[in-house]
């Protein structure tokens, strides 16, 4: 028997042959989001296997700003595979060591990361003089870097190890206002003084695209008016979480941070929308369901505990 296939049929098996052979398509690209959080160092003080406090922050997806940098965070931002070819800004929130003791570390990976000139902005706290004479001095954020990164200081090398390198470094007096440090291109920061017992302590608002994202800095009862303020209507807040309700904790920790009905009671205050718990001890963490259970007696938004790798987006 003799088959006749009509011309409509046959360019119908024509089309779908090169149909076949046609690269298959790549569906567009996810438009990343105003805000980004990624959690580097989610621990305390401690060695307890999490990295000390630590965050990086992306715009529009690139990795633009560094909120302290804790020890251990130089290994997990190697983890998180971030270029960071443009990560040009710093805020430290105080200069304790398990809060900005990896920051040379950083500084050379940034440093080494491009064949060109860098310019890094770092921000923190002006200094404090000690209230006693055998109690040692808070330096400021700028004499910080000096003694880090200066012409005799501990790394000063790095000035031209790889790149030159230039560290424009800010302290932040105490002021009744919100001070603005940057507010370029749609990304805005903010900054209030904070209160950390004797440290001088900073609070930090970043915001982009509508989006916002505050970080506590360990805090006492002495900050927690300028945080509310700071805070307010904040997509996030990160709240560092190192002490249980009383008497749960030494009482000494309680003059240093924030206990976790405080912290919930300071979220509902702020109408924040959502609650990272961060800068973790274990005696936290083995009371999670206690903690919990205080903040929510406050708070009815969304709340989260902070780990290494975490991604959030605000």
């Amino acid at each position: 028997m003799r088959m006749t296939l009509r011309r409509p049929l046959l360019a119908g098996l024509f089309l779908g042959m090169l149909a076949s052979l046609a690269p298959a398509q790549t569906p567009p690209a996810e438009t990343p989001p105003p805000l980004e959080l990624v959690v580097l160092g989610s621990g305390g003080p401690g060695a307890t296997g999490r990295a000390g406090s630590a965050h990086v922050v992306l715009v529009d997806g690139v990795a633009r700003v560094l909120v302290d940098a804790g020890p251990g965070s130089f290994a997990r931002l190697g983890e998180a595979a971030l270029p960071l070819n443009r990560l040009d800004i710093i805020l430290l929130t105080h200069l304790h060591a398990d809060h900005a003791g990896e920051l040379p570390g950083i500084v050379k990976a940034r440093a080494v990361s491009a064949g060109r000139p860098v310019t890094l902005r770092i921000f923190g706290p002006g200094g404090q003089r000690a209230k006693q004479r055998d109690d040692a001095d808070f330096p400021s954020t700028r004499r910080f870097v000096d003694l880090l990164f200066g012409k005799q200081g501990a790394f000063g090398y790095l000035r031209d190890f790889s790149a030159p390198l230039t560290l424009q470094a800010t302290n932040i007096a105490p002021t009744p206002q919100p001070r603005v440090l940057l507010d370029e291109a749609g990304l805005r920061i903010t900054a209030l003084r904070g209160h950390h017992r004797d440290a001088p302590a900073v609070i930090y608002r970043v915001e982009h695209g509508g989006k916002s994202i505050v970080f506590s800095g360990d805090i006492d009862a002495g900050g927690h008016a300028a945080l509310k303020r700071l805070a307010q209507g904040c997509d996030a807040l990160v709240f560092n979480t190192v002490v249980l309700d009383p008497p749960g904790s030494p009482e000494v920790l309680y003059t240093l941070h924030t206990a976790p009905s405080q912290i919930g009671a300071i979220a509902a205050a702020a109408g924040v929308g959502r609650l990272l718990l961060a800068h973790l001890v274990p005696a936290v963490e083995r009371e999670r369901a206690a903690v919990d259970a205080s903040i929510r007696t406050h708070y009815a938004g969304s709340l989260s505990w902070a780990e290494d790798g975490l991604h959030l987006r605000p």
